[in-house]
């Protein structure tokens, strides 16, 4: 019994798989004969278009009219090359002042608005001060004084030559002139900077308002009083900012530091209006990095129109280091998917003869691209993956491309 269990296991085994193999085959014949390839083959095409839409897209000939795309190759362009950096406007020290009275006393009119544009010496403020009143007075009493004093000096002068009098009331009474002189100096002096002329003072023209003045030319940042308020010498009642001079300070950092020299051009514009682009120009390159990081300061003076741009605003600069010639195509050739950009080239497409004959298409592959330098209409860039030299791109009409692609990929996955 063992024997024959031993022999028949082997045996039935064997059956079993050539039983199966056999179904298999039948079953394999049957579906080839019944479905004679047509459906394999289109199964075999669904996973290859899906394969091809994900980097590919295929447009009629009259699409591509309709959207008017055109085409072109990548091109050797001499682009400049630029540095970004981010910084701010300053306007410096030298060109900014806080407008203070030289002495205390009461506002008693603004002639200023922030905004305004003054020029250097005009009148700003005028404050009432019952203190110059008294200066007025010591200087008409002073005036008075060298009048007699040079008469006594006078007087003495013929008595010592004429042997009548003393020395010492000669040389007494010269001192005392000197003495008056220069009080008359000094107070003529304060008389002046209150803004009255000396010689127009009288008994009868004694003025008690004095005339706060800019001391420089610029524009009014800010009134700092009002009507009434008393002020003292060291309470600022303007303040005045001239932006003739300018500046851009900007942080460039370390790697970048060799490629930056004096007097090259750099286009910015602020933060909070992109669209607007100004010029400037380095004069100052810093030696040492500034606070914490690993950025050096570099000074730029603002060229041509100024009108916007305000002391502390925020900017984003574009330095401009120099040519060099690079791969480029036009910059909307360029299309961005995420954080990744690409251009389209146009794949041959073979023209296949059928019962009936189609009208001609357009296959557009999507390469991905490494972006560099953009100047003049075209941007730099770098293919992540090989392509013919002469392959043809489309230089113009790849946003609608990309959509076109987009659809279809929304298409495909939505069956």
């Amino acid at each position: 019994m063992k024997k024959l269990v031993y022999i028949l296991l082997p045996i039935l085994f064997v059956s079993t798989s050539i039983s199966c193999k056999d179904d298999k085959k039948v079953s394999e014949t049957e579906e080839h004969a019944e479905g004679d390839g047509h459906d394999h083959g289109s199964e075999e095409g669904h996973e290859h278009g899906e394969e091809e839409s994900e980097t590919e897209v295929t447009l009629t000939e009259a699409q591509v009219k309709a959207i008017k795309i055109e085409f072109g190759n990548i091109e050797m362009k001499e682009l400049n090359d630029a540095i970004k950096a981010n910084g701010f406007l300053k306007v410096p020290n030298q060109n900014k002042a806080q407008v203070t009275s030289l002495y205390s006393g009461q506002i008693k009119s603004i002639r200023v608005q922030p905004g305004d544009y003054i020029g250097k010496g005009q009148t700003i403020a005028v404050i009432e001060n019952p203190g110059q009143v008294l200066v007025q007075e010591n200087y008409l009493t002073v005036v008075g004084q060298i009048q007699m004093t040079q008469t006594e000096v006078k007087r003495q002068k013929e008595l010592y030559e004429g042997n009548a009098g003393a020395l010492k009331n000669l040389q007494y009474a010269e001192s005392q002139l000197k003495t008056l002189q220069t009080q008359r100096a000094s107070l003529a002096k304060q008389l002046q900077m209150m803004g009255i002329k000396p010689g127009s003072v009288s008994a009868k023209n004694l003025n008690s308002s004095m005339a706060v003045k800019a001391p420089i030319s610029g524009v009014i940042g800010a009134v700092l009083v009002d009507i009434g308020a008393y002020v003292d010498v060291s309470f600022p009642i303007a303040e005045i900012v001239d932006n003739s001079n300018l500046h851009l300070d900007l942080g460039v950092f370390e790697k970048d530091l060799p490629k930056i020299k004096k007097r090259q051009l750099i286009h910015f514009t602020m933060t909070n209006n992109p669209e607007k682009e100004y010029d400037a120009e380095i004069f100052s390159i810093g030696s040492t990095f500034e606070d914490q990081s690993k950025a050096v300061p570099v000074h730029a003076r603002v060229k041509g129109e100024k009108s916007g741009l305000i002391d502390g605003m925020n900017v984003v600069a574009v330095i401009s280091v120099g040519k060099n010639l690079v791969p480029a195509v036009p910059t909307e050739a360029i299309v961005n998917v995420g954080a990744e950009d690409f251009i389209f080239i146009q794949k041959p497409t073979p023209h296949v003869h059928t019962e009936e004959e189609h009208e001609h298409e357009f296959t557009f592959e999507r390469i991905p691209v490494v972006k560099g330098t953009t100047d003049v209409g075209f941007t730099q860039i770098t293919p992540l993956v090989k392509i013919e030299d002469n392959a043809k791109i489309v230089s113009k009409g790849a946003f609608f491309i990309l959509a076109k692609m987009n659809n279809s990929g929304e298409h495909s996955h939505s069956h």
